[in-house]
């Protein structure tokens, strides 16, 4: 299966049969990031919780 990541537009094949295209598939509102801008988004997101200014809203279920 051939995705394109939502952030950097890099194309890339998947196997058919992974999760995640399986969950690309179902779910049609699912967007596919490459592994590069998800590490990205990561440590950036351990980065600014570290400054202890960022804070993650849970639900009222949480």
């Amino acid at each position: 299966m051939r995705v394109k990541c939502a952030i950097c537009d890099k194309v890339e094949n998947i196997d058919d049969e992974s999760s995640v295209a399986k969950r690309l598939r179902n779910r049609p509102i699912h967007t596919y990031m490459c592994e590069e801008c998800y590490q990205r988004i990561a440590e950036r997101t351990k980065e600014r919780w570290a400054t202890g200014k960022f804070h993650i809203y849970r639900g009222a279920d949480s």
